[in-house]
């Protein structure tokens, strides 16, 4: 048995001291050494790549800096805030539909109504309107979608539940253009709340103060109406027939005053109650703060793309090193380049015929006396 053992040991030794074979070698895995040493030789076309990226797109950011912002490839930017206060109420709910049992339900809220007014086409056809958008661009006549998908990317709201703060911001190149767009959005938006009679005291408030205004205006014409129909009566002969009428003009002139006085009184009076009425109450929409003019920009960032296009011009110029080395490889290996050849196109070979198989012989049975006579004869010898 020890025999046997140390023959069997003495062919394992035997077998491993057999050459490998080169697929054998392929698949023995590669060490970081040989991945430091491929980029060591390729070092100077991997730094000459990421300097010469670096320096690409340090020149691109400083021109767009130095160019001014209608022909500049990456413009400052810059943004307007205005701040809003929406008070949302809660509608009572019906039996089947309660919130916690207590009775109310998640209707529709003014902030929600804020924000679907800010996306109309309404709001931005006002703002294309009074800036004259369309009239005053490069091309004569700029399609209005295309404006008003420009003013939207640019204009951005948010709601903060907690605080009841909607704030409306818009990014454009031109601060003051910036400014100018927020403001009027915010009074685009207040209007609409005043159409919707959402704020219905403040609707009234002003419909009084407009009323009012009227009626002053009525009650200095009367005035002066009067005035100058007593100073003609200075001048008119007694014995005129035009002395009744010019004493029925200032009668009639009279009356009309005391009854509009009366009318702004009473007018004054709903004033003040309403005014009252507004104080103690707390409004839907309250513009809190208006846009100014952003003297610093809010974009773009400069330094990410700067990071991004270095760190993947080095990632292209370390692929590229492997690549070169691998094609490298390949030339100077002759079995590799062997495969690589085209074939020699070599005459396809002649087929030999296949011989024929020997037929054997057919064997034909004798008749029966036949047989007996050959028994019989067997018998005689």
């Amino acid at each position: 048995m020890e025999n046997v053992n140390s023959e069997h040991a003495t062919i394992a030794n035997l077998d491993d001291r057999k050459p490998k074979n080169n697929d054998e070698e392929g698949l023995d895995e590669i060490g970081l050494i040989d991945l430091f040493a491929v980029l060591w030789r390729r070092k100077v076309m991997i730094i000459t790549i990421t300097v010469l990226a670096m320096v690409a797109i340090l020149g691109f950011l400083i021109a767009s800096i130095i160019l001014p912002s209608e022909t500049s490839p990456l413009p400052n930017q810059y943004t307007s805030n205005a701040y809003m206060l929406i008070t949302d109420a809660r509608v009572p709910a019906g039996d089947n539909e309660t919130l916690l049992g207590l009775g109310f339900r998640r209707g529709p809220t003014y902030s929600g109504l804020a924000m679907f007014l800010l996306g109309s086409n309404s709001l931005f056809d006002s703002v294309i309107d009074a800036f004259e958008m369309i009239g005053l661009s490069s091309h004569n006549e700029y399609p209005k979608i295309l404006t008003r998908g420009m003013l939207r990317s640019g204009l951005l709201a948010r709601y903060n539940e907690n605080s009841g703060v909607l704030t409306v911001s818009f990014t454009n190149t031109d601060p003051v253009f910036t400014r100018d767009v927020v403001n009027l959005t915010v009074a685009h938006l207040e209007n609409r709340f005043t159409e919707l009679g959402i704020n219905r005291n403040r609707a009234e408030m002003e419909r009084l103060e407009l009323h009012l205004a009227e009626v002053f205006q009525n009650i200095l014409m009367l005035d002066e109406e009067r005035r100058r129909l007593e100073h003609s009566v200075a001048f008119t002969p007694l014995g005129g027939g035009a002395l009744p009428a010019i004493m029925a003009d200032i009668n009639r002139a009279t009356m009309e005053s005391n009854a509009m006085q009366q009318v702004y009184t009473q007018l004054r009076v709903q004033q003040e109650a309403l005014r009252a009425t507004i104080a103690t109450e707390i409004p839907m929409f309250q513009v809190l703060e208006l846009a100014e003019v952003p003297y610093t920009r809010s974009g773009p960032s400069r330094i990410r793309p700067l990071i991004i296009v270095t760190l993947g011009a080095g990632l292209f110029a370390v692929f590229l090193a492997f690549v070169l080395e691998l094609i490298y490889n390949i030339r100077n290996d002759p079995v590799a380049m062997a495969k690589l050849a085209e074939p020699v196109s070599r005459p396809k070979p002649k087929k030999e015929p296949k011989p024929k198989p020997e037929i054997e012989p057919v064997t034909i049975p004798k008749p029966k006396e036949a047989i007996i006579m050959t028994k019989i004869r067997g018998e005689n010898v």
